[in-house]
């Protein structure tokens, strides 16, 4: 998108203002002002923002000279956009009260955070090798939330819902999870196996005593099974140690009853 300069007179221009969080994905020279840009024939108000570098599930809500419009808006020369980030999903209460859970896609760059937010309990489809385009196509085809760090993902078209996770720290990543899908009342810590993201069942100790160590078999009296990987998880350090992740991302798990945690 070409940059409007004082020898394009006559040619067709708008203005763009970016609000809150979108700052973090423009050049540091476009954050404190509003960016004039050359317009080209029907090109639309999602093509011109995803050309300054903000990716479209980032936007909640686009205004033309004070008018909502849509991303298939087609700009005109001397109008003013104003761009507006997306903030946290509202709570839905589900039948139980606790909300409605939302499902994920994982960037295989991120592994560490499809963990955490299996332990979490939340759906979270996680290959570390998948390409982008099945990244995408599994988050359309599912209604899936996309995460990612890679902004030319969250740009492609198919893609309906996603954030971009400012953070590398995988414990930091969690937190701006949790913050901007408010996870906390969805959240149902330990349902899901970390390997295979398999919903967890109870299972009797004598069915998988010749497994356990020594140790375990005395201490141990609650156990969780995975049937779709054959994984088995109790209540062992790992547990405390994620645990304690799990409360320091704002998640308030503190006070739920806890149910399994270290996998064999």
């Amino acid at each position: 998108m070409p940059e409007l300069t004082s020898g394009s007179a006559g040619t067709a221009a708008a203005e763009f203002r970016f609000h809150g969080r979108l700052h973090d994905f423009l050049a540091p020279g476009l954050r404190d002002a509003p960016i004039r840009r050359a317009v080209a024939p029907r090109q639309t108000v999602k093509d011109a923002i995803e050309a300054l570098g903000v990716p479209h599930p980032e936007v909640e809500r686009v205004t033309a000279n004070g008018r909502p419009v849509g991303f298939g808006y087609r700009l005109r020369d001397g109008d003013e956009i104003a761009v507006y980030p997306a903030g946290p999903v509202p709570e839905r209460p589900g039948p139980t009260g606790h909300g409605d859970a939302p499902r994920f896609v994982v960037d295989g760059h991120l592994g560490r955070l499809a963990a955490y937010l299996r332990a979490l309990g939340f759906d979270t489809w996680y290959r570390i090798h998948a390409p982008d385009q099945e990244l995408a196509q599994r988050a359309a085809a599912d209604d899936r939330l996309l995460l990612t760090r890679d902004r030319g993902l969250l740009k492609r078209s198919i893609v309906r819902q996603g954030y971009c996770v400012r953070s590398d720290r995988p414990a930091e990543q969690l937190a701006e999870v949790v913050r901007r899908f408010r996870l906390v009342e969805s959240a149902r810590p330990f349902g899901r196996c970390l390997r295979c993201n398999g919903l967890l069942e109870r299972i009797d100790a004598a069915l998988v005593v010749d497994r356990l160590p020594p140790r375990v078999q005395h201490e141990q009296r609650e156990f969780r099974h995975c049937p779709d990987c054959d994984g088995l998880y109790w209540k062992g350090s790992h547990y405390e140690r994620m645990l304690r992740l799990l409360e320091a991302s704002g998640a308030g798990l503190a006070s739920r009853q806890q149910t399994s945690a270290d996998r064999r």
